[in-house]
């Protein structure tokens, strides 16, 4: 990024929207200094200028919580920033995943949000295997009992479409949809590998490939 570009307002600072790079979701609105985006830059760590402080401000310093960023992105007329960070713990203070977390207008949770949410719990029901989890459980009983699973749940899907039933057909794809999230995490192929080759497969015609 060219600095130069980015312009402050009189007091120096700039709006920096934090977003998580898996899920789109936004988890902070921050400010940044020349110096805080420099730091940022150098250290592909959150960093941002604290105006009741009035000093540098480095995500998870103290609580641990900082936030890995991929993407640093300056908007169309240069004066806001955006962070998209892998963030490890909790954003907000309250110990809220996103300083967000408090509806006006409820709405529905994104598909991608809830399918990261999913494959990263699965991941931990891998790693730890807790007695009673599903998950352990077909992990427990090897990949093979997994792909059939995968052929059941598709059957099902199959079958509630020719029914033409809309409701079947949504638990049906869930099902199938948590399943094909296990056999991701057991192979080892992630959500960002998956939506990466959707992009290239499917993008526009002269659209660059996300970072």
């Amino acid at each position: 990024m060219d600095l130069s570009q980015v312009k402050f307002d009189p007091e120096g600072l700039v709006p920096v929207v934090v977003q998580d790079a898996k899920t789109g979701e936004v988890l902070t609105l921050a400010y940044a200094n020349r110096e805080a985006l420099e730091e940022t830059l150098r250290t592909g760590r959150s960093t941002f200028y604290s105006r009741s402080r009035k000093a540098l401000w480095r995500k998870g310093e103290t609580s641990g919580n900082i936030q890995e960023v991929v993407e640093v992105l300056l908007d169309c007329d240069g004066d806001a920033v955006v962070y998209r960070v892998l963030p490890h713990g909790p954003a907000c203070h309250t110990g809220e995943r996103s300083c967000f977390h408090r509806p006006l207008l409820p709405g529905k949770p994104s598909l991608g949000f809830v399918l990261a949410q999913v494959y990263a719990t699965i991941q931990e029901r891998l790693r730890t295997l807790p007695e009673g989890s599903y998950v352990a459980k077909l992990h427990q009983a090897g990949l093979d009992r997994i792909l059939k699973k995968i052929g059941e749940e598709a059957g099902e899907v199959i079958l509630a479409a020719k029914n033409q039933n809309p409701e079947e057909v949504r638990w049906e794809a869930t099902d199938l949809l948590f399943h094909l999230l296990l056999v991701l995490a057991e192979t080892g192929v992630s959500l960002e590998d998956l939506a990466q080759t959707l992009w290239e497969r499917h993008r526009p015609q002269g659209s660059p490939a996300p970072s």
